[in-house]
């Protein structure tokens, strides 16, 4: 029964992106313990994953901004214990960063992730035990997939991702409509943004078969942007602002999601939901939407490329919609 520790520890989308790999190693060693090492701030996305056994929340970013108050390098010494409870048969760094790799080296068993050429900051390829080539040219899921194979010694599948995700119930503020569209507009980038005025030409023109538009944000700016769109829509609704575990719920009823390149919209991939993804500062072959077997997602735009509200509507049309779900209605 091999052990097995995960870290991808950030960012929404990439932990995302993580889990085709879990079912892939699940599938190979159905007896194997995986645990995962995951920033605090994304604990509730890593535990929707119905194949980990054991996440240890990570809090390096806040660390960083606290090394000198005694609380930080309690909960580090902390961590520290937390991860090394048990001894490791392989443990998986995909996030190829220092921070990452130095997890790696804190944890109790042999490493293995990107090589000095392929890992996102080279350094990293160098504090591994098992270093491997990982092409840079792969989607982010291949990439993992590929990097579980090589360390753990299997061909890589040419399967479907399975993503395995399992939203917990939970109480939301509000009593959803029973058949919405979830437009996620914001995203942690500003290069990656569609135009607000682009929004609200797509927006108004959906309205009129989808109409219940829900608006989610995060953050004050978001706040202001959903404002802006729901203002000149018909049936759009600003949302209260909601945890990760909520928009979680809220995305998994959803008839259709439209989002930008963002840990939501590559979540409502995960779970199977219908999907339009917007791109406008991402190749779409390294992180382009990839739905599990029998879902549909599909992305438009690319690095540099804004596409344009009838680019996005034709590719709208394509796009089918779940009906109302029984106990959401």
């Amino acid at each position: 029964m091999p052990r097995i520790l995960l870290v991808k520890t950030s960012s929404m989308g990439d932990l995302v992106h993580n889990m085709p790999m879990v079912a892939d190693i699940r599938q190979r060693y159905p007896d194997a313990v995986i645990d995962w090492v995951a920033e605090e701030s994304f604990v509730e996305i890593a535990r929707m994953n119905t194949q980990i056994d054991r996440i240890i929340p990570v809090n390096m970013r806040r660390w960083k901004r606290n090394l000198g108050k005694r609380q930080t390098w309690r909960e580090f010494f902390a961590f520290k214990r937390q991860l090394n409870i048990q001894a490791y048969d392989a443990v998986l760094d995909t996030q190829g960063l220092l921070k990452s790799a130095m997890i790696c080296r804190w944890a109790h068993g042999p490493s293995h992730g990107q090589d000095q050429h392929t890992a996102r900051e080279g350094i990293a390829g160098r504090l591994y035990t098992h270093s491997h080539d990982i092409p840079r040219d792969l989607h982010a899921i291949t990439r993992n997939r590929l990097l579980a194979a090589k360390a753990l010694g299997y061909a890589l599948p040419d399967t479907p991702p399975q993503y395995n995700l399992d939203v917990p119930a939970t109480t939301l503020p509000f009593t959803p409509p029973a058949s919405y569209t979830m437009v996620l507009h914001g995203t942690a980038r500003e290069a990656k943004l569609w135009p607000v005025d682009h929004w609200i030409g797509f927006c108004r023109r959906i309205s009129k078969e989808n109409q219940n538009i829900l608006l989610p944000w995060g953050n004050p700016a978001e706040h202001e942007r959903a404002q802006a769109i729901a203002a000149q829509v018909p049936g759009a609704i600003v949302l209260p602002r909601l945890n990760l575990t909520q928009l979680a719920n809220l995305l998994n009823h959803a008839s259709v999601v439209i989002g930008l390149d963002t840990g939501l919209m590559h979540l409502a991939v995960g779970l199977g939901i219908p999907t339009l993804a917007i791109f406008c500062d991402t190749e779409i072959w390294q992180a382009g939407t990839c739905p599990p077997a029998g879902a549909f997602a599909l992305t438009i735009g690319g690095k540099g490329i804004i596409p344009s509200v009838d680019e996005a509507l034709n590719a709208f049309a394509t796009v089918p919609s779940l009906p109302a779900a029984p106990d959401n209605a």
